[in-house]
């Protein structure tokens, strides 16, 4: 994910709840409609990046694992309808 129009969310080697915890923090500076990129190596990060994009308004573009057994999450930030 070379884009610089991308976020990148490098969590690669950090174990739950860390890249959660990262996107989180990314998500908070990020612009409205933003791209941000999760890259991630622990297991349990597709399950818990995948329940809480359900839970929240961001959309899940895509989420695969590469050949190198990384996850690459990609996210469009969505701001919450303003009440």
């Amino acid at each position: 994910m070379n884009r610089p129009d991308i976020i990148v969310v490098d969590a690669r080697g950090l174990m739950c709840p860390l890249p959660l915890l990262r996107l989180k923090k990314a998500l908070m500076d990020a612009p409205e409609s933003g791209l941000l990129a999760v890259l991630a190596t622990d297991p349990a990060a597709k399950i818990d990046l995948g329940v809480y994009l359900e839970q929240v308004s961001h959309e899940l573009l895509s989420m695969e694992e590469n050949s190198e057994g990384v996850l690459e999450v990609l996210i469009r930030k969505i701001s919450a309808p303003s009440a």
